[in-house]
């Protein structure tokens, strides 16, 4: 098992101040495995949320809290971790009564939809669970799995270096994560027909199958039409009227399959920012999947990246979701007009200072200032634009070209060469 120190991390910070610690993420992510890592040495009980047994055991709170006290210790002192955990009748009550009578008692759980979660956490666990997203693989991860001296020289790297020049062999595995994604059984498959294979199982059993139990028996076709549909939407303004006329299913059945995939952390959408609301172009949001790799699935196609007419997009998602390894899903916004100007991304950082990120699938011969930062600059005061690209390193005052290779742990602080 390949270590994900940074949710380490975060699970022995959530339990310096909460008895319950939940990862919540799809399936495939790796929850149970960080879980396994986290109890390895620890005294513990690991249950299946999704085994009815275990649902048994939460009917009354004696014969859960006598199950403990058995396969425990008398004291319930140790680690209780249960793996899906949503599949539990009632279990935030449960939990809510365990560690509030029990005190040495830790309880880690998973689980892979936010649907109940976090209605429940508001409701009973206030004040007593730490929530950790855990995403696919970062590119940073991603490299650590595919190769370890690799990762190793990267960490001494800054964004000063030209990485493609350093490693070649860089470009190829960025490729292969635009295609497949960061899954990280898929990571760790050594064929393009098992990942894709694997995919496609993930496919099946995630949204053919869990998502399904939400979705009216009569929209299932019109569904899978707009999953097909949003997977061809990466980057794109999602305009819910025009989704509900082309597949043909009413606009409120489409809002709330919509906010379900995004509640199952298949989609994430981003809000716009904003400076002018009179110059505004909408209210609406642009989509982006939480792997590419399902995506790719979805969509169909593993073509070379170099021949696709979507790997513009992909290389968009693929900024994304190296930003969220750093920054909230709230700090990261985009920036469209009426008049035509747009920014992929817009970063709040602290004190809601907007940074201007524009990513661009291309290679660069030389800098050259991008109009839509220019004239974005001129409505607010940017101290730092950064523009994402494949092979260009080049600073001005305010614009910086940087690879995106770096990009799991964070921009560069400004564009000051001493902090890149």
């Amino acid at each position: 098992m390949v270590p994900r120190d940074s949710y380490s991390e975060q699970i022995i910070s959530g339990f310096k101040y909460n008895p319950i610690v939940s990862l919540i993420g799809a399936r495939q992510v790796g929850k149970t495995t960080l879980m396994n890592l986290y109890v390895k040495n620890r005294k513990h009980l690991w249950l299946d949320g999704q085994n009815p047994e275990t649902g048994q055991l939460f009917e009354h709170f004696s014969t859960i809290e006598r199950f403990l006290e058995i396969n425990i210790n008398p004291d319930i002192d140790g680690f209780l971790v249960i793996d899906e955990f949503q599949y539990i009748n009632d279990i935030s009550l449960f939990l809510k009564l365990l560690v509030d009578k029990h005190k040495k008692l830790k309880i880690l759980c998973s689980g892979s939809s936010s649907l109940n979660i976090l209605r429940h956490v508001e409701e009973s666990l206030a004040g007593r669970i730490r929530l950790i997203p855990v995403y696919p693989l970062s590119f940073d991860e991603f490299v650590l799995f595919q190769n370890k001296e690799l990762h190793e020289a990267l960490n001494k790297c800054t964004y000063n270096d030209d990485i493609t020049r350093l490693f070649p062999q860089i470009s190829n595995l960025l490729n292969e994560y635009l295609l497949y994604g960061g899954m990280p059984k898929i990571a760790l498959a050594l064929k393009h027909n098992d990942k894709e294979a694997l995919l496609d199982d993930i496919r099946q059993t995630y949204l053919l199958k869990d998502v399904r139990q939400y979705i009216k028996n009569q929209d299932f076709i019109a569904f899978n039409k707009l999953l097909k549909l949003l997977s061809s939407q990466i980057g794109n303004l999602l305009n819910i009227n025009e989704i509900s006329r082309t597949i043909q299913l009413p606009y409120k059945s489409c809002e709330e399959y919509i906010a379900l995939l995004e509640q199952m952390f298949i989609i994430k959408l981003v809000s716009p920012f904003s400076t002018n609301a009179r110059k505004e172009i909408s209210k609406m949001k642009k989509l982006y999947f939480y792997d590419i790799g399902l995506r790719n699935s979805i969509y169909n196609s593993f073509n070379d990246i170099d021949i696709r007419v979507d790997n513009g997009q992909l290389f968009e998602n693929f900024v994304f979701l190296q930003l969220l390894k750093n920054y909230s899903p709230d700090q990261i916004r985009y920036y469209r007009t009426k008049d035509g100007t747009e920014i992929d991304f817009i970063l709040l950082e602290k004190n809601n200072v907007p940074v201007p990120i524009v990513v661009k699938y291309k290679e660069f011969e030389k800098h050259k200032n991008l109009r839509a930062i220019s004239e974005l600059q001129k409505l607010i005061d940017l101290h730092s634009a950064f523009i994402i690209n494949k092979n260009l390193i080049q600073k001005t005052d305010s614009q910086h070209y940087i690879q995106p290779f770096l990009l799991s742990r964070g921009l560069p602080d400004r564009i000051n060469p001493e902090t890149s």
